[in-house]
This record gives structure tokens, sequence and C-alpha cells, in this order.
């Protein structure tokens, strides 16, 4: 079987990147990386994908005078890469609802909260600033809002008394790890039923 086209969008290091490709690489992911695009020339996730020998491209966001335009640009080169999913594995920035609309229900993202929880920036520090006593990760469809597609797939993370918002970061990203790669892998296998905002999932196998 042809494995599942895919593209990811980055802006930073790429661990969750890693992950995927980590995942593919042991078999257990039935997919191909056909490109990363980057918003950063430095970010570290651009060799990630080039030590994988994954084409990499870097499109600066200030080069376009607004987010459709900039968006319109990763389009072209997704399209003309064969891509069918995209993943945005850190990216830090808001796609346009253009974008959304030309890939309807074909982007994901990753959130470190329990979503609709937290949304937005610095989840883990909202989460300790509010006193939750569990918190966690989600992975979820991207629509037009923040943080408000609909949930494919959640981890529950415990608050320990003694969290700084970069180790309760930390647990929550382990986490990222094992159910962003989980998500993929039911997509690609089209073993997803929807049902308006509802995403039916069989038994999780693979984590």
């Amino acid at each position: 079987m042809k494995p599942f086209p895919v593209g990811v969008l980055v802006s930073g290091s790429g661990t969750n990147l890693q992950a995927i490709i980590n995942a593919q690489e042991k078999g257990n992911l039935p997919i191909s990386i056909e490109v990363v695009i980057s918003n950063k020339e430095s970010a570290y996730a651009l060799e990630r994908a080039k030590n994988h020998g994954i084409p990499s491209f870097y499109i600066s966001h200030k080069q376009y005078e607004s987010r459709e335009k900039f968006d319109q640009a990763m389009h072209e080169v997704l399209v003309a890469h064969g891509v069918e999913l995209i993943v945005l594995a850190g990216f830090m920035r808001l796609v346009s609802p253009w974008f959304v609309t030309q890939w309807k229900m074909k982007i994901i993202n990753t959130h470190p909260a329990l979503v609709p929880s937290f949304p937005g920036v610095h989840a883990a520090k909202q989460a300790l600033e509010y006193g939750v006593k569990i918190t966690g990760c989600s992975v979820f469809f991207v629509d037009d809002g923040v943080d408000t597609g609909p949930v494919i797939i959640q981890a529950a993370v415990p608050v320990l008394s003694d969290d700084t918002e970069d180790s309760l970061q930390a647990r929550i990203q382990v986490q990222e790890h094992q159910i962003l790669p989980q998500a993929i892998h039911w997509i690609a296998n089209k073993e997803l039923k929807v049902e308006g905002r509802k995403i039916i999932t069989p038994p999780i196998l693979h984590r």
C-alpha cells in the first residue's frame, strides 16, 4: 500500500516532528512525510528534516502582505508535493480561514491542554495559575478558531504540587509525542468516523 502523504508545518525545535519521524521509521506509521515547511529560517526542525532526507522549505511570513498571501505560498508547496494531511507541529502562526477552507478536515494540530481548556499560548502556565489537578494535551482538526476544532485524541497529565511551568510542559510534551502519531495513524488508515463535531476513534493499539 502506498504511504499516506503528509506535510508538516513547523516554527521551532521540531520535537513533535521528530516523534512522527521516529514512529514512521519504526514502521508504526504508514505515511511518507513529503515536505516540511517553516516560517523561521533558524528552526531546528528544518535540520531534523534534512537529517532524514525530507524536503524542507523556509518561507518567511514577513515577505507577504497578509496571512492569506503567506498561506497561499505554503499551499502551493504542499500541493506540489502531493500532501493529503497537514500536521501543525509547533507552528506558531494562526492559519487563515482561506487556508482552513482549502484543507478542510485535513489539518491537525496539537495543544498542551485538554481543549477547550486553556487555549492560546502558555497553556501549562494557565493550568498552574488556575490550580487544576489534571491537565494534558490534545490533537484536533483545525477550524477557524483558536484551539477550537473537533478533538481526535487527548491524554491526561497530573499537575504536581511542586510543578513549574517548565516541568509540567515537559511531561505534557511526552504525551504529545505519543498521541500525535496515534492520530496520524488513524487518519492515514481512514479509521476515523466524523459525526458533526464528534470524532469516533478505534481502540488505541499503537501507543
